[in-house]
């Protein structure tokens, strides 16, 4: 890659230069995340041949971070000077087909976290934006050195003979080049604290936008702004994983492009879109600069001109992705997202994504034979699920007014037919059904008996009356959670938490789900966490080693037995229950409503009859493991009662040495049912009776 070519190229208008050489790098770069991958690699080897060779290391770097010092590198030069000239470049706004494929070569660049400094400045964020199809909301722009640019007579020739420096300081280092670029001590020529490449900037000197991001970066406080050798001040804080790729197939294909004679519009605001998403989630400073130049308003207008059009969507998906990073990255963006309406816009793509048709009283018209959402529409719509989780996430404990309620009511249906519908591809369906509990458990409870008064229809699942659709498909999508058992604790705990506040709110969805996953007791000779059924693979999950998610699948089913700790030991065992009965001070068995659960009179009074066959073996059943143990043979039998208190006596010796040691600790149970230290409660035991016969003194001393 020579950029000299290309700058000659842009400077002759040589459109035709400008496509090949790009194209040839699109091509070389197409799949690479981490440009210096093998230099990294090399580096580490001899390292590591040096550790084996010396028997000590010297120098042990904190993080991958080390190589960024390497300002220097010629490689990263060169890239960084290719953005440089590519987005000057794209402001003169080129032809269409030299346009796309210079965007296309931002996005690959946009991937190196060594070479933002050019993308992140105020004019770079704005132009992409313009190209992107996305204005600015009328944030604050910061010039600084830009008009300093426009002056210059030949904008490139500072580029050139910085680029002319770095030729003339590898031809110096000749022959030693590589050896140097393995030395972990070494530093970059011409680096000082001016220069240092944490940027920071000791003169505390105040700089114009462009030259203030350049200058968090430059190796070379003699090299002309416009040449950036580094990313601005903690502008990287992420990067992708190596390998990682666009779900959507997104790869240049050079061959193809050459054929496609028209380069349209749209696919020119994909290119542009995409270089903003990754330069945002890379980019601290991006992410601040965004905010400030208002570009979620700028997106916010654009999705809104989007949904009244009737013409199909296109690049829809990137300007949904980059609201979503903006709201993830920024938490002062969600307020604003929601104060301008974000909600009430987003719920109505939403709808149209999904071709959600109403019927009466606000509910969804579900029609069995509609084909599967194709994975267009579906990957937006999720993307839509995200922003509102993100702008949402806080409503769950607060109140809504009048209007909120009627807005997510309204959601909320439109959330139940998520539930309902398919994909066109089985892993589209399972993250649409993902993405979609997320939200629900964002929204207030109040507002999602909606869920349950969708129409019967002669295929539904019924009971006691009520649609049960959206209930079941939840409870499908966790069962085929616990069988693939990958990332449980972030697939299983959020339809665990929204299965357990439902089963809290409303009675028939806790009696559907009571039926469904702890039917009556018929078989008690296998432990309750052996076997294949949901309510075995629940259990199993209460010994997790994961807190959280062991504390979400007992709550579950702490909640399906109404909290009444019998019950919930009869279905689970004392020892599998143990753990939340103790965190809820509930090992006396007796009942509480404590624990963040709801109080225990707002449950029926219904009770739960037993199966006869349970009630035969209810007298053999062991209640620590939830099952009829095999009778074992008396350990003391043949013993006489001298031999019996002797064996005795040795334990309570061998006990009382291990506490003493520190190896056990001996628990006891305090008033309140939770487990604390006997030394406590002897403690307290005998303050109580000190107190109580002090006090008889006193009044015989009185009397």
């Amino acid at each position: 890659m020579d950029v000299e070519d290309i700058i000659g190229c842009i400077r002759e208008g040589d459109e035709d230069g400008i496509r090949v050489q790009l194209h040839y790098f699109n091509r070389e770069f197409a799949q690479c995340f981490f440009f210096d991958a093998e230099e990294k690699e090399r580096r580490r080897r001899q390292e590591l041949e040096e550790f084996k060779r010396n028997k000590v290391r010297d120098y042990i770097p904190d993080s991958d971070s080390d190589e960024d010092e390497k300002a220097e590198d010629p490689d990263v030069l060169l890239r960084l000077n290719l953005a440089a000239v590519l987005t000057r470049f794209i402001r003169s706004d080129p032809p269409g087909r030299v346009l796309k494929v210079c965007l296309q070569t931002l996005r690959i660049l946009s991937r190196d976290k060594k070479t933002l400094g050019p993308l992140v400045t105020d004019r770079s964020l704005l132009t992409l934006a313009r190209l992107g199809g996305v204005g600015s909301g009328g944030g604050v722009v910061s010039h600084g050195d830009d008009e300093e640019e426009d002056d210059q007579e030949n904008p490139y020739a500072s580029i050139l003979d910085a680029l002319a420096e770095v030729r003339r300081r590898s031809e110096d280092r000749g022959g030693d080049a590589e050896e140097d670029d393995f030395d972990p001590h070494s530093s970059a020529e011409g680096d000082g604290d001016s220069g240092r490449s944490d940027g920071t900037n000791p003169d505390g000197e105040e700089h114009g936008e462009e030259h203030h991001a350049a200058r968090h970066a430059s190796g070379d406080s003699n090299t002309a702004h416009t040449c950036v050798t580094s990313q601005p001040r903690g502008s990287i804080q992420k990067m992708l994983a190596r390998g990682k790729r666009d779900h959507r197939g997104s790869v240049v294909d050079v061959d193809a492009d050459e054929e496609d004679e028209e380069v349209g519009e749209d696919v020119q605001r994909k290119e542009a879109m995409k270089v903003l998403c990754n330069v945002v989630y890379n980019s601290v400073w991006a992410q601040e600069r965004a905010g400030e130049l208002r570009l979620l308003s700028g997106v916010l207008q654009a999705l809104a001109t989007e949904t009244q059009s009737l013409a199909p969507p296109c690049g829809q998906f990137y300007e949904l992705r980059f609201m979503f990073l903006l709201t993830a990255l920024r938490p002062e963006l969600r307020t604003q997202l929601k104060q301008e309406g974000g909600v009430p816009l987003l719920t109505a793509l939403l709808e149209q994504c999904l071709k959600v048709q109403w019927g009466e009283h606000n509910q969804v018209v579900v029609n069995p034979t509609a084909p599967p959402v194709p994975t267009e529409a579906s990957q937006r719509a999720m993307e839509a699920l995200k922003i509102l989780f993100n702008i949402t996430h806080s409503t769950h404990t607060q109140d809504p007014s009048e209007e909120d309620s009627a807005l997510f009511r309204h959601l909320a249906a439109i959330l139940g037919h998520c539930l309902i519908i398919a994909c066109e591809g089985e892993k589209e369906t399972d993250d649409l059904r993902g993405h979609t509990v997320n939200l629900l458990s964002a929204l207030p409870l109040s507002c999602l008996d909606i869920l349950l008064s969708i129409p019967l229809s002669p295929g539904s699942e019924q009971w006691e009356g009520l649609n049960m659709d959206c209930v079941q498909s939840l409870l499908v999508y966790m069962e085929r959670k616990l069988e693939k058992g990958l990332k449980v604790k972030a697939k299983l705990t959020p339809v665990l938490n929204f299965l357990t506040e439902c089963s809290r709110a409303h009675r028939q969805t806790r009696r559907y789900l009571r039926q469904q996953i702890l039917p009556p007791l018929t078989d008690v000779s296998s432990r309750p966490e052996h076997g294949t059924t949901v309510k075995s693979k629940l259990v199993r999950l209460m010994t997790h080693v994961d807190a959280e998610v062991k504390h979400c699948a007992a709550d579950l089913l702490f909640v399906l037995c109404k909290e009444n700790v019998r019950r919930f030991v009869k279905y689970t065992g004392y020892g599998n229950a143990a753990g939340l009965l103790a965190t809820r001070g509930l090992l006396g068995g007796h009942r509480s409503g404590s624990g963040g659960g709801v109080q225990s009179a707002r449950y029926s009074s219904d009770s739960d009859s037993d199966t006869e066959e349970y009630r035969e073996a209810k007298g053999r059943v062991n209640l620590v493991t939830g099952r009829v143990e095999e009778e074992q043979p008396d350990p003391m039998e043949g013993m006489t009662e001298e031999e019996k208190e002797e064996e005795a006596r040795r334990l309570v010796m061998l006990f009382s040495k291990l506490s003493r040691e520190n190896m056990i600790q001996p628990m006891g149970m305090s008033a309140d049912g939770h487990l604390t230290p006997m030394s406590s409660l002897m403690t307290d035991q005998m303050t109580e009776e000190g107190e109580e016969s002090g006090g008889a003194d006193d009044l015989e001393d009185v009397e």
